[in-house]
């Protein structure tokens, strides 16, 4: 009997660790879908979840997040920021990542994080210069090309530790710029911390947070 128990103890030990940890998986990447279908990329944050609101801009939107154990849908409502940003306060508590509010130099590398549906990609890029151009401008991926609907995938910098990740821009589309030599050149512009101020000044109680209700579905 002692010998079983020790067993189970082992196996209890093995398992509880990786449960512990399934919904621990930092992805602050949340797919915002209007009542018309239509979907967009967002960030959850440390206050609060922010978005371009090229779907919907008020009303009902059905909230993705992606734990480690899969989606998660959520159901909550459009609030306005302000600037073309927007946000949503879903009922649980979501993986997030904090913000900077220091725009990128250029030539610093940043990491670009987009999704398409189950499918979550990352690239690494860098930023650009454009003489009379405001905002963030970055070289575009490949798999901005390849996957549509990236619009609100988030800018990141990147910590000492791969997984360490800290918002500094949205994406809001792509932009081809000419010279007056008649030559052009496209890159991916984003907002930057110069909107996201918005959405620190809009939750007026951070760092206190809400408190979130308890479901079975989400430990």
């Amino acid at each position: 009997m002692s010998r079983l128990l020790c067993i189970l103890a082992l196996l209890f030990a093995a398992i509880a660790p990786a449960c512990r940890g399934t919904r621990m998986v930092a992805d602050p990447v949340i797919e915002v879908r209007g009542a018309d279908g239509a979907s967009e990329l967002g960030v959850s944050t440390d206050h609060g979840l922010v978005f371009l609101g090229r779907t919907a801009r008020s009303g009902p939107v059905q909230v993705t997040a992606w734990f480690g154990d899969g989606p998660s849908v959520e159901f909550t409502v459009v609030e306005p920021l302000g600037a073309g940003l927007f946000t949503a306060e879903p009922q649980i508590k979501l993986p997030r990542v904090p913000m900077s509010f220091t725009t990128p130099a250029p030539g610093q590398t940043l990491r670009l994080l987009g999704r398409r549906g189950n499918d979550r990609w990352s690239a690494d890029v860098r930023v650009r210069s454009v003489d009379g151009v405001s905002g963030i401008l970055v070289d575009i991926p490949p798999e901005i090309e390849k996957y549509d609907g990236q619009v609100g995938a988030g800018l990141y910098l990147v910590g000492e530790r791969e997984h360490e990740l800290t918002l500094v821009g949205l994406v809001t589309g792509i932009v081809e710029i000419s010279s007056p030599e008649g030559a052009s050149q496209r890159y991916l512009a984003a907002l930057g911390p110069d909107h996201l101020w918005r959405l620190v000044t809009y939750k007026r109680d951070f760092p206190r947070q809400r408190k979130y209700i308890y479901r079975a579905d989400v430990m």
